[in-house]
């Protein structure tokens, strides 16, 4: 089965029902390619210095920068890209709230093998989460032309219904190609990995992931973006990066206080019940809502 094309004006609902069929689709050029290399300039530092990958899985040819909130300026934009953030909360729609999951860019190198075909949800310790819930929702943005030559992302989709810990060949898989500035979405529970690169070019691309508010995040937010960074971004973001509560009483600091305090005290929400979670009351009456 081909990966599912849609243009940039595809609503984010018409992205979440692709997800939920194939837990993969691409979002056709929904940044102009200015952008994507605005972010390659910002970062140039940090790839002149970023050694490759540790082991064959994460690339011995392959560089991965992180903290991208600290370091790329564009890359907020990205993070908060309304469409992309409007197909996440109808994904991950079950749990009370979400969060930003990790920021990475992932340069794979001329040369480099096939990554092995994986589910990124395996980071929570291996747990078999129900295929009907998922917990994670990810983007990968071109910042080059991705191309089955130079190592797309290889996928199977409709694999999230597939049973837990199973092992495929490249054969099994389709590259999930697109042009520089298109986004690759596609669930926790995908079957996937990056593709052998066979080309004489880097390909690169922005790994931005969000995943419920009550696992943990796999890239620490808090200490990745230093505290004078943070107090000078807006409240949004941070409450994505984690500076919120998540579900009804998940991360509070000492007094039940608003963890946004520690940041930027003058836009706590203490006196108002954490904003829009509300009490226990009227989280479980959600639940019972749902569940009907």
């Amino acid at each position: 089965m081909a990966v599912e094309h849609l243009p940039a004006s595809a609503s984010p609902e018409e992205i979440a029902a692709i997800l939920d069929r194939d837990a993969c689709c691409v979002v056709d050029e929904v940044a102009d390619p200015a952008v994507m290399d605005r972010v390659r300039e910002e970062l140039t530092p940090w790839f002149d210095k970023v050694p490759p990958g540790r082991d064959v899985f994460t690339g011995e040819k392959t560089q991965r920068v992180g903290g991208l909130i600290a370091r790329s300026p564009t890359v907020r934009e990205l993070i908060e890209q309304p469409t992309v953030l409007g197909a996440v909360s109808k994904i991950l729609a079950q749990a009370t709230n979400f969060q930003l999951h990790l920021t990475q860019t992932i340069a794979i190198g001329p040369g480099e093998t096939a990554q092995s075909i994986h589910r990124d949800q395996w980071a929570f310790d291996f747990f078999p989460f129900p295929d009907t819930y998922p917990v994670q929702c990810n983007t990968i943005w071109a910042m080059t032309d991705f191309t089955e030559q130079n190592g797309a992302t290889r996928v199977i989709p409709g694999s999230h219904r597939l049973a837990d810990r199973l092992q495929f060949k490249h054969e099994d898989t389709e590259p999930a190609e697109m042009s520089k500035g298109s986004v690759l979405f596609y669930t926790g529970g995908l079957y996937h990995g990056g593709g052998a690169n066979q080309s004489d070019a880097t390909r690169v691309g922005i790994n931005i992931t969000y995943n419920v508010a009550w696992l943990r995040q796999e890239e620490n937010q808090y200490l990745s973006v230093p505290l004078e960074i943070a107090k000078e971004l807006p409240e949004s973001l941070l409450r994505l990066m984690g500076y919120a509560q998540g579900a009804y009483a998940l991360g509070y600091i000492d007094d039940t206080r608003d963890p946004i305090e520690a940041v930027r005290p003058e836009l706590s929400r203490t006196r108002e019940g954490f904003g829009e979670i509300g009490d226990l009351d009227q989280v479980q009456e959600r639940l019972r809502r749902e569940a009907r």
